[in-house]
């Protein structure tokens, strides 16, 4: 399972033509599921994102997480995070997980979020969408578990 975290001042997920989710200040999560992704990496990486030290304290130092700034969530999946790009000129997507088990593993991802006590907004799971965001920064991460 893949994460890539973006510090932002805002962002918003838009399928067609309507706001499906948005944040102020926050983390924007792109989410990707692999092949023998389990619920229990799904937890152990939302627990990891709602901890993860990337805003600045009081000193500018990058010590507060999204709880501690009383800041929110937006998760986005996005299979293209899990792309071999070593050869060729077109991406391969062989490691993605199977779209079920993806929209399963996405899902229980953000409930996770949820439940560790963060506010969190979603897109639209294997939908066409719009992504808008102002990155703080810019600050980008990115998790494996």
């Amino acid at each position: 399972m893949i994460a890539l975290l973006q510090r932002v001042s805002s962002a918003s997920v838009t399928v067609e033509g309507q706001c499906v989710g948005e944040i102020d200040q926050g983390l924007l999560v792109l989410l990707g599921v692999e092949n023998g992704d389990t619920r229990e990496k799904a937890e152990r990486l939302a627990q990891r994102v709602c901890n993860y030290r990337i805003f600045p304290d009081e000193q500018g130092k990058m010590n507060l997480n999204v709880q501690q700034t009383e800041g929110s969530v937006l998760v986005v999946s996005q299979f293209t995070l899990l792309a071999d790009t070593k050869k060729g000129n077109r991406p391969s997507f062989s490691s993605a997980g199977d779209p079920e088990l993806g929209k399963q593993l996405y899902q229980h991802f953000y409930e996770s979020v949820r439940n560790n006590g963060v506010p969190c907004e979603t897109g639209q799971y294997a939908a066409d969408m719009q992504v808008a965001l102002v990155n703080e920064g810019p600050t980008t991460f990115w998790l494996h578990i």
